[in-house]
């Protein structure tokens, strides 16, 4: 059976800013892969010192996670992302929308702590196959 993700967006939702979709449908999956909060530090144990580094970082490290299951970001159908300030939010948003390049998994925000200080953002995500 194959797998199908279909956003979407009922009618009288409130407006969204940036690109994702209300609610995500997922029909015959046969895999479900969570993922962990993924951090902003590099195989070599680096953490660039600015947001969009660290983002940048944080969708390598999924993207890295999502191939060892055999899967890609077309697979993403949640992702949670948490951030350490609410300054970050527009760099966050274009940088998830270039790197998901037209992808719509459901998508929560949350501003909060984090474990280590020097992070800046983490995001952990569903994916399905």
């Amino acid at each position: 059976m194959t797998v199908c993700i279909r956003p979407l967006t009922g009618d009288g939702s409130p407006p969204v800013q940036g690109s994702y979709p209300q609610a995500v449908e997922v029909t015959g999956p046969t895999r479900w892969l969570y993922l962990s909060g993924q951090i902003p530090v590099a195989p070599d144990g680096t953490l660039a010192a600015d947001f969009t580094g660290q983002c940048e970082q944080v969708w390598s490290n999924i993207e890295t996670q999502l191939v060892a299951a055999d899967m890609t970001l077309d697979n993403l159908v949640k992702v949670t992302t948490f951030l350490s300030d609410r300054a970050h939010a527009l760099e966050n948003r274009e940088v998830r929308i270039r790197r998901l390049a037209g992808r719509q998994p459901a998508l929560t925000v949350i501003v909060t702590g984090l474990f280590e200080a020097a992070w800046l953002v983490e995001i952990e995500a569903v994916a399905a196959a």
